[in-house]
């Protein structure tokens, strides 16, 4: 087994929550990836239940796998995948949690895969007045932005400060707008100063922009993931 699969290998755990699949080492998750909650006491759960539940001893209650509280039958019937924790199966989540997985499921079964495949951007690295085109895709392990040209960088998403996806098209009336580029800022290991680099969409019509808005589209998702495990 190489260096870079041993560092990307998984193991099979058994939670409270279910079966989950995930790295050997904590170091190798995925930066969008979100800790198990601690479980509330049961104990502690009356005060989630409508007044006429709590009189009901014998009603059921379960946990939800996504926020850790407990709720009713009926409150926590649905079972929906959850990638973000690496669970195998679907898991019983509250209503609300249940919705909230069920959009991300669209980033994990479409948006991540458009991010791997990559698009096509002249890059600027800093204040420099000089681009490169350059191919720029995630790394199938989702801890590495590769982009590659003339030059090559892989940029860690964990070490990544902001994204700001540019548009065009916002009229003060409103209408469609249209993803073109992105600043992103992050840190190069070992260093505290912030490097910026700028994404712009190709007007060659050799590159394909719809691929382009797309793969925008998705890393601004991705963000959104990324602040949310920070925050969690």
């Amino acid at each position: 087994m190489s260096g870079c699969e041993a560092r990307d290998a998984k193991k099979l755990v058994r939670s409270p929550s279910g079966l989950r699949m995930v790295p050997e080492l904590r170091s190798a998750r995925s930066p969008f990836g979100l800790d198990e909650p601690p479980w509330v006491p049961d104990k502690e759960v009356s005060g989630g239940f409508p007044v006429e539940i709590n009189k009901m001893f014998s009603c059921a209650q379960h946990h939800c796998r996504r926020c850790g509280k407990c709720f009713c039958d009926k409150c926590c019937s649905k079972k929906v995948p959850l990638p973000r924790m690496c669970f195998v199966d679907p898991v019983r989540q509250c209503a609300e949690c249940a919705l909230i997985s069920q959009k991300e499921t669209e980033f994990y079964d479409k948006q991540l895969k458009v991010l791997m495949n990559g698009a096509t951007f002249f890059v600027t690295l800093g204040t420099s007045d000089k681009s490169e085109l350059m191919v720029c895709r995630l790394s199938n392990n989702q801890r590495y932005l590769v982009l590659d040209g003339d030059s090559h960088y892989e940029i860690e998403i964990i070490q990544i400060s902001t994204v700001q996806i540019l548009t065009e098209g916002f009229t003060p009336g409103g209408g469609n707008t249209r993803a073109i580029g992105m600043v992103l800022q992050y840190k190069v290991p070992g260093s505290e100063e912030l490097t910026q680099m700028k994404f712009t969409a190709s007007e060659d019509f050799s590159c394909n922009k719809k691929l382009s808005a797309s793969w925008l589209a998705a890393m601004h998702k991705a963000t959104k993931l990324l602040y949310e495990s920070r925050d969690q």
